[in-house]
């Protein structure tokens, strides 16, 4: 009969059943020792786009709390599951962790053979920013508000083109949003991200964006585009004289993009917690604080800053957007 006894050892309890006991307290030191080497911070998009940008201003000032460098790597494709599922298959660690946005919420509803569950294959560290979107025209697209697009619209239906950055992604759902919200139809226009989506509406190749203050404020600055309003319910203060498209008529309508962080399940809880505490203080940091103002986006309040604060987020998402696209019958092919 083998003998089992606890032994106090630091702010771990060894059981003396051989590995097995020196396994279990060997995992909890090693979350007491975390972070003893770089960690690498999953981006599903491509560099230099909205989340990527974001991404970059977060996991340099997290290094600084950490003590460790923060390495941003981006795993693209398939709107952001190629990424999500790399993670979620990763050692868990804390070495290898998730940013993501929406497309957390939505992946189940477009994706019919997913190979991670986003409720339950991971552990959570806490939410960043949000960022409002804006619905932008070609510079020579005739309306001149947005009670004027939604009456443009209406009277050429399918003839007006909204471009997006591919499936899944934050303007692709914008576009449905306000689709639904018009009762119009319009030529979908997808592209391999929002660089190229911009790219044509700049062009005049298509008639409609609705994208992230992330990408669309340089435009906007630059009297590049026209700008029919914000997305979110109240103004913004990046662009405090633009209306909000409820403002403008489509009432009802709001949207916002999201950011979450995330770790692979099993991380310890020890780790997941340092992680949160960098994030935190990441969040606080002036130069951050200043780069997402830049950028239109807004920091999360603390309570969000949280594993719980993103896991009911993410839930009420995903109830959200997934009957909803499943009603629409949005999904891959």
């Amino acid at each position: 009969m083998v003998r089992k006894h606890a032994v106090l050892v630091g702010p771990c309890v060894r059981l003396a059943v051989g590995a097995l006991g020196i396994a279990f307290c060997s995992s909890v030191a090693a979350a007491d020792a975390f972070p003893s080497k770089p960690i690498t911070l999953i981006v599903p998009f491509s560099a230099g786009g909205p989340t990527d940008v974001v991404s970059r201003a977060l996991g340099q000032a997290m290094s600084k709390d950490l003590g460790q460098s923060v390495v941003v790597e981006n795993r693209l494709g398939a709107g952001g599951t190629v990424a999500a599922a790399y993670v979620a298959r990763a050692q868990p660690d804390g070495y290898t962790i998730l940013i993501h946005h929406n497309g957390m919420a939505t992946a189940p509803a477009l994706y019919k053979k997913l190979s991670y569950d986003p409720l339950k294959d991971f552990e959570y560290i806490g939410q960043v920013a949000d960022v409002p979107m804006t619905m932008l025209g070609r510079k020579d697209l005739p309306p001149t508000t947005a009670a004027e697009l939604v009456k443009y619209v209406k009277e050429n239906k399918d003839k007006v083109t909204l471009a997006n950055a591919g499936l899944g992604a934050v303007s692709q759902l914008c576009g449905l949003l306000f689709e639904e919200a018009v009762g119009v139809k319009m030529t979908s226009i997808p592209y391999q991200g929002t660089g190229p989506a911009m790219t044509a509406l700049l062009g005049s190749q298509v008639d409609l964006l609705c994208d992230q203050t992330t990408s669309t404020l340089p435009q906007i600055s630059a009297n590049r585009v026209k700008l029919y309003g914000v997305t979110t319910p109240a103004r913004i203060k990046a662009l405090p004289n633009t209306p909000t498209l409820n403002e403008g008529g489509v009432k009802g309508f709001s949207m916002k993009v999201w950011h979450g962080v995330y770790a692979p399940k099993g991380t310890p809880p020890a780790v997941t917690a340092r992680l949160t505490k960098a994030l935190q203080q990441a969040l606080k940091d002036p130069v951050v604080s200043k780069r997402l103002d830049e950028l239109g986006a807004e920091i999360v309040p603390i309570d969000k800053q949280t594993p719980a604060g993103l896991q009911a987020w993410l839930k009420s998402e995903s109830v959200k957007w997934q009957p909803l696209l499943k009603t629409m019958k949005v999904e891959a092919p």
